[in-house]
């Protein structure tokens, strides 16, 4: 039985989940996205100290282990676990990628394949104990297929040149009361536009049974099949599972997908952060 207290993050590029184990009890904390590929080491220890609620002075932390996105290199990592061991003042700190939070979660320690279909979107073969193999993540401009800006795009696009009819461009300007101008103003000058064109995929969920809504999400989640999970050589060999909010709000969509191209549907969760406590607590 595991008696350290442990603390363990899981972050997309919107918001990290922030899980504390002391004395056989769970505390959950909720502060914006990480992401180092956006974020500079002391930007990062500005939002652990604005945001994490964790009183220090009461609270031991023995040791932390942080996923998160854009945690894709050693540059990387270490930006994370230098603020980490800054902020906290401990030296048993370790950071992944946030695809292999995802893939202990769902996969513990089976063989899998695994995806993310979150505010961008990833997939990667997992042998059990590592990832093994994965295709290429070429962010929100070149790729996140099936992701949040992906569709977000994709709404924006239909919105923008009236592709949508009457009733769901009055429906768009309803919702966001925003107009060109705004918009291109967010994407093209402001900062994380990634995060703000992924805000739009709300409007699919919304919306759900429309044919024009049906076919942007169903177009989305094929080009992720057929850019990234048809790719694996081994993906009629085992389940795919699936993490991430446009996973979960789509999982009907992703069923039908994994029924049509004969693949195995595993689990589909929203968040890895219930998979990656068990994961921990059963190493």
């Amino acid at each position: 039985m595991i008696t350290d207290t442990i603390l363990i993050a899981e972050s997309g590029s919107t918001k990290t989940d922030w899980c504390l184990m002391e004395n056989g009890k769970k505390k959950n904390f909720q502060t914006q996205g990480i992401n180092p590929f956006f974020l500079q080491e002391h930007e990062i220890i500005s939002i652990f100290k604005s945001e994490l609620k964790i009183n220090l002075s009461k609270t031991k932390i023995d040791e932390i282990h942080f996923y998160g996105a854009g945690i894709n290199s050693e540059d990387k990592k270490k930006i994370i676990e230098r603020s980490l061991k800054n902020h906290f003042q401990i030296k048993k700190v370790k950071s992944y990628s946030d695809m292999l939070a995802a893939a202990k979660a769902t996969c513990q320690h089976q063989k899998g394949i695994t995806t993310i279909l979150g505010t961008g979107s990833n997939s990667c073969y997992y042998d059990g104990k590592k990832i093994a193999y994965k295709t290429r993540a070429l962010g929100y401009i070149l790729g996140d297929e099936g992701g949040g800006t992906h569709i977000g795009k994709k709404v924006l696009q239909y919105f923008l040149h009236a592709i949508f009819d009457k009733e769901l461009q009055a429906a768009f300007s309803e919702k966001y009361m925003t107009d060109t101008d705004s918009i291109l103003e967010n994407i093209y000058r402001k900062p994380f536009p990634n995060r703000y064109i992924a805000q739009f995929a709300s409007f699919i969920f919304e919306h759900r049974g429309h044919y024009m809504i049906e076919n942007i999400a169903e177009d989305c989640i094929n080009d992720f099949f057929i850019n990234h999970l048809l790719q694996y050589p081994q993906i009629w060999k085992m389940p795919v599972h699936f993490s991430g909010s446009i996973s979960y709000y789509l999982r009907d969509i992703i069923k039908n997908m994994c029924e049509q191209y004969e693949i195995q549907c595993g689990q589909i969760i929203q968040k890895p952060m219930k998979g990656l406590i068990e994961y921990h607590l059963h190493p």
